[in-house]
């Protein structure tokens, strides 16, 4: 059976900067083929062209599917899941599928429809990322125009919850897998560090925090966690219950950093005698330096297939995938996080696994 195509939900209040977000992934998305679903809507809302701006080569015409008929959390039988079976039944169907949620979605009900028979087998959830407004947060408010998020609900006539924006905010806080801290260049160095302890308190362990400014960020921060948000729907189960058919709930500068904001290494080692034990310390050394992510591919002993490591904060999957080629056999490791990551420490941590 084919692999799963993946698709990666990014949602967060009208403004919080997901647009800004999604172009700058266009921009460096490592060559992958990415289809957009755009739900952003109202009068000040998203408009498609100006992801079509962002290249011919990333952003091709069949490639932006914009669904303009209401938040996509409360009309996902009649548009959703529709859209989601053209992309995929295509004759070059995407490698990676992004949808950028209204502002008013919640993004729970979402990634539950992943499970409808009619996709399940064919598309999973790789992660749901959350954009924060950092200064809106950080002066008490949710959105940086809230008086334009309110002429969104109003103009979406199939809104089924009519949800505080505070609960609104938890609930994508609780199905976040990422947290990207937008326009952080405007906020001084210890007001985010305050931001980000607060909201970490609201979130699930290993949900990862990532600073962004308008430079944004790349495909190899925010795409391949390969979480499959589908099948983990209890840990970022909704706060709150919104919809009609709940029984409970019945209708009542400058920007010099960028890419420095993030820095990467290779690790190169030999073959490993005990993967188990690499992989249950390579969490360890993950949780103690707040690496980001982790890929690459591992040498093992007796093995004729290398085994690929993918670990998303310290979740780590592991599998075999092909014979190595005719050249030496070695461990090749990519390790990547935010700029200051202590390199010799980590460097030597596994090493010290390894040769164990």
């Amino acid at each position: 059976m084919p692999a799963k195509i993946p698709a990666t939900v990014i949602t967060g209040f009208l403004g919080a900067g997901k647009t800004t977000l999604i172009r700058n992934l266009l921009a460096r998305n490592e060559g992958r083929r990415i289809a957009l679903i755009i739900n952003e809507f109202g009068d000040v809302g998203v408009d498609g062209e100006v992801l079509r701006g962002c290249g011919d080569a990333v952003c091709a015409e069949d490639d932006i599917v914009e669904l303009s008929n209401g938040c996509i959390c409360c009309t996902v039988a009649d548009d959703f899941i529709p859209t989601m079976r053209k992309l995929i039944e295509r004759a070059a169907p995407p490698d990676h599928i992004v949808i950028e949620t209204s502002g008013l979605a919640l993004p729970q009900p979402l990634v539950r429809a992943f499970s409808w028979p009619e996709i399940r087998t064919l598309v999973t959830v790789d992660g749901v990322i959350t954009v924060v407004d950092g200064p809106a947060v950080r002066d008490g408010r949710f959105a940086h125009d809230v008086a334009a998020v309110d002429r969104q609900r109003v103009a979406d006539e199939g809104l089924d919850h009519e949800t505080p924006l505070s609960e609104l905010f938890e609930d994508q806080l609780a199905c976040a897998d990422m947290v990207v801290v937008s326009k952080t260049d405007a906020m001084a160095g210890p007001e985010v560090e305050a931001l980000i302890d607060g909201l970490a308190a609201e979130t699930r362990e290993g949900v990862h925090f990532v600073r962004s400014t308008v430079e944004g960020l790349g495909a190899d921060i925010l795409l391949g966690m390969g979480i499959g948000a589908e099948d983990d729907l209890d840990a970022r189960a909704e706060l709150h219950h919104h919809h009609h058919d709940d029984d409970e709930d019945d209708h009542d500068h400058e920007h010099e950093h960028g890419h420095d904001e993030f820095e990467s290494f290779v690790i190169e080692l030999g073959e490993i005698a005990d993967p188990a034990a690499l992989t249950g310390r390579l969490a360890e050394i993950i949780r103690a330096h707040d690496i980001l992510r982790l890929k690459g591919f591992v040498a093992v002993a007796g093995k004729p297939m290398r085994m690929v490591v993918q670990a998303v904060g310290p979740r780590i999957e592991t599998y075999f995938d092909r014979p190595f080629g005719a050249g030496p056999r070695g461990t090749h490791l990519v390790v990547i996080g935010e700029a200051g990551l202590d390199r010799a420490a980590i460097e030597a941590a596994i090493a010290e696994r390894a040769a164990a």
